[in-house]
């Protein structure tokens, strides 16, 4: 009864933390019924019931929240041990599971993916492109490739690279309007929007010391930039997309960027990890190699555009 109680922990623990038996099942990659049945098991083995179960949310009974406070955290000591004996293998390896922005990660992560793989052929990568946040706890991630503004957590960042942005459109669009010059003008332009900016409904510009912020209105928000650049290559309107996606654009003529009297915000590319007091091997390896990848203070996108 004992093994089984132990082998229902890990369960029990997602369950908690996901929030829901459907969610602890996609995290744990098992069905949603077999996540119920252990934890029934669990409850019938402890004698005592851990979870309050409505058709709408799971809570804690009395005894769950005890029983979850301990076994949380010797579910934690136990990945520190796990994280201990990894970090003293000579050879990164293991399954490593990592999330990026979609557009990013297709252009500048997974082309890295089989180099990595040939140089550390011990480790498997599970990447997951999502241009939405989500929570590297709950989705078991071990890594994430975080671009801008950092939200409070108890989470690791570990700075990459430079992240810049810039106004842009196609020149077949300049053909038909005036080229801004200066924030208010684009007032009069149809501005093509990311819905997943973090930055809010403002665009926001600098120029010696002082911001200039507009509200862009337009008719196309999208909550991806790729298709945003789709849409400036077709001559559509006008956008602010980061160089790591439009320098190939500009560098060929098929975009060009406009208002640069007025630079935009400068962000950052970071890695973004649990905080952990052993680094798994495999996850210090992508890192360094990623680094060692996109480049220092200048990333490789970059050349020939600044």
């Amino acid at each position: 009864m004992m093994d089984n109680t132990f082998a229902a922990i890990p369960i029990f623990v997602a369950v908690v933390e996901c929030g829901s038996f459907s969610s602890a099942a996609e995290k744990l990659s098992i069905t949603k019924s077999a996540v119920s049945k252990r934890v029934t098991q669990l409850e019938d083995e402890l004698g005592i019931r851990l979870l309050n179960r409505t058709t709408r949310k799971l809570s804690l009974t009395e005894a769950g929240e005890r029983y979850y406070y301990h076994v949380s955290q010797a579910l934690s000591f136990a990945q520190q041990g796990s994280d201990a004996v990894t970090e003293l293998q000579g050879e990164p390896q293991g399954k490593l599971k990592i999330t990026a922005p979609m557009s990013f990660g297709v252009l500048h992560v997974a082309t890295l993916i089989a180099e990595f793989l040939t140089r550390y052929p011990k480790v498997e990568i599970d990447l997951q492109l999502e241009d939405q946040m989500v929570d590297l706890v709950q989705g078991g991630f071990d890594l994430a490739i975080r671009i801008g503004h950092l939200p409070v957590s108890n989470l690791v960042a570990k700075r990459l690279v430079r992240c810049r942005s810039v106004l842009c459109c196609s020149p077949d669009y300049l053909s038909r309007h005036p080229a801004p010059q200066k924030p208010a003008d684009l007032l009069q332009h149809n501005c093509l929007v990311y819905s997943y900016f973090r930055g809010g409904s403002e665009w926001t510009f600098t120029q010696n010391g002082s911001d200039f912020k507009v509200i862009p209105t337009g008719n196309l928000s999208v909550n991806n930039s790729e298709a945003i650049r789709r849409a400036l290559l077709d001559g559509l309107g006008i956008g602010q997309l980061p160089t790591f996606l439009v320098s190939k654009d500009i560098r060929a003529g098929k975009l060009h960027a406009i208002m640069t009297d007025y630079p935009l915000p400068e962000h950052a590319i970071y890695a973004v990890f649990p905080e952990r007091k052993h680094l798994p091997h495999k996850v210090r390896a992508f890192m360094e190699f990623i680094s060692e990848k996109l480049g220092t203070d200048q990333p490789y996108w970059d050349q020939g555009i600044f």
